[in-house]
């Protein structure tokens, strides 16, 4: 009723005016958290649910494209989900982000605006499949330098900094590196988001009403604002982006003071 009588899109471009005012974050991240439940509480079936939130993606790249925003980072599937969901929703999920991968490989706006893929997480533990697809992304995008679109595949914050010590310790035994040269920027620099133009998210969104990280870039959030959204992640509007900026507008960012 609301959109209806036009007061959505009032609200909506008050929002727009109210955001372009003060500086927006540069690298926003986002928790995709919600589909399951949302599609139970629909009445439809997950697959249904991972559906509807994949092309609530690529309504938040034109939403952030829109407005500047030169980074964006989505936690897609953990390295928990994968070990604890069944394996039927496991094969909706890959195929979904398939058919996404191949989306954006056609998506005029991708080439226009010069939008780069990365995929962050153990890729090899992915089906080859699914590898081959999100590679193919990656490799096709990867002149690209205007936008940057980080998808968190097979991810977990704990396993990039185990990964990123494992590499570290590798270069010691071949002599590339001295312990004594090891510090925050050698860790930086072996972890799964290294040469990502600003890896380190301004704002965290987390949607459907979760009040956690659930283990996502727990180095690069380390000064990050988080801003917890109570809608599941097909609902996701552009309101709640622009609601979501409009608080981080509003904080103090005190970078661990």
């Amino acid at each position: 009723m609301l959109q209806i009588i036009g007061i959505y899109k009032i609200y909506e471009k008050w929002l727009n005016v109210s955001v372009a005012k003060k500086e927006k974050p540069s690298h926003i991240a986002v928790i995709l958290d919600g589909n399951r439940r949302w599609a139970s509480y629909t009445g439809l079936n997950p697959r249904e649910g991972y559906k509807y939130g994949a092309q609530k993606v690529e309504e938040l790249l034109n939403w952030c494209l829109d407005l500047g925003i030169r980074t964006v980072t989505l936690y897609a599937l953990s390295l928990e989900n994968m070990q604890r969901r069944k394996s039927s929703e496991l094969e909706e999920i890959y195929r979904v982000l398939i058919e996404k991968s191949k989306d954006f490989l056609n998506n005029d706006r991708v080439w226009r605006e010069k939008v780069r893929f990365k995929i962050i997480g153990r890729k090899w533990l992915l089906p080859i499949e699914v590898r081959e697809t999100l590679d193919k992304l990656e490799a096709a995008t990867k002149q690209h330098d205007k936008f940057f679109l980080n998808v968190a595949v097979a991810y977990g914050g704990r396993a990039e900094i185990v990964d990123a010590l494992k590499n570290i310790c590798r270069e010691i035994i071949e002599g590339k590196l001295r312990i004594e040269d090891i510090n925050e920027k050698t860790v930086e620099e072996h972890l799964y988001t290294n040469g990502i133009p600003n890896p380190y998210p301004d704002l965290v969104i987390r949607t459907s009403g979760e009040e956690r990280i659930s283990n996502f870039l727990l180095w690069q959030v380390a000064y990050s604002e988080l801003v917890f959204i109570d809608v599941y992640w097909p609902e996701f509007r552009k309101i709640d982006l622009l609601r979501a900026i409009r608080i981080y507008q509003q904080r103090e960012r005190r970078m661990g003071a």
